[in-house]
């Protein structure tokens, strides 16, 4: 009990933590998990430019375009092109603010220096998952895009039963490759630049082309944001050719081989 007392004023601290940040914060930036790495990379160098400053909160794309309709103060969105296009139709951006910033693909983690296993068709990749002791992916629950996909695969391979007893789900928001950095899951399926952003995982490869999807990132300027200037400063900033430099190095972009 005792425990459980100190995890929720952690958790509260913290939040109340984030809530200071974003009310001192030029700018509140809403991003899907799949961009952190970038964005980590990409932000303190916006900062120094602009002489402004960022507050970032990560998530599921779906989770946080809730949060966006309930009514959160969030300046720009960076999330995947349906959840942008959704908050569009309901009115919660600036008309014409939303331009794709990237692309990525499904891929599958290790342990970094385990073997590679055979992934390059629809029934190796079968038969490697159902060999593995364990896998780890986005919950599909909590919205998370490759999560929903390779769900919907598993159904479709006609595994998804056999694969239950053995699938371990990251926490809302969370990274399915960190499971495989402790030890917990053999393999990740997740989004590329997520994998390429977990220390001590490797890439093994992208799912096979036929059982693959590309997922578009898109940003916009939020409705009633704050500062919308500094936020179509932000958005063409992640569009120029050092930041895509940066974006291609983690991973992101819609090739499958």
């Amino acid at each position: 009990m005792t425990r459980l007392i100190g995890r929720i004023a952690a958790t509260m601290l913290c939040l109340a933590a984030q809530a200071t940040l974003a009310a001192a914060a030029d700018l509140n930036v809403y991003s899907t998990t799949a961009m952190r790495g970038v964005l980590e990379e990409l932000v303190p160098q916006f900062q120094k430019q602009s002489g402004k400053t960022l507050a970032l909160t990560f998530g599921t794309a779906t989770m946080l375009a809730q949060r966006i309709e309930a009514g959160e103060p969030a300046d720009v969105a960076i999330l995947t092109r349906a959840s942008i296009d959704s908050l569009n139709k309901d009115g919660k951006l600036q008309p014409g603010s939303n331009m794709v910033v990237a692309q990525s693909i499904i891929s599958v983690g290790i342990k970094r220096g385990a073997h590679k296993p055979d992934i390059s068709t629809p029934e190796s990749l079968k038969e490697t998952l159902r060999t593995a002791k364990s896998i780890a992916y986005s919950d599909p629950a909590t919205g998370g895009a490759s999560g929903i996909h390779f769900a919907k695969m598993l159904e479709n391979m006609g595994i998804a039963a056999e694969m239950k007893a053995k699938t371990k789900h990251p926490p809302a928001g969370g990274n399915a490759a960190a499971l495989v950095a402790t030890g917990e899951a053999e393999l990740a399926v997740q989004q590329k630049p997520e994998i390429m952003n977990a220390a001590g995982v490797d890439v093994a490869g992208p799912l096979p082309r036929d059982l693959n999807t590309v997922t578009v990132y898109a940003g916009a300027i939020t409705a009633k944001g704050k500062n919308p200037d500094t936020a179509k400063a932000l958005l063409e900033f992640l569009q120029s050719p050092d930041a895509v430099k940066v974006f291609k190095a983690s991973g992101f972009g819609a090739e499958s081989d």
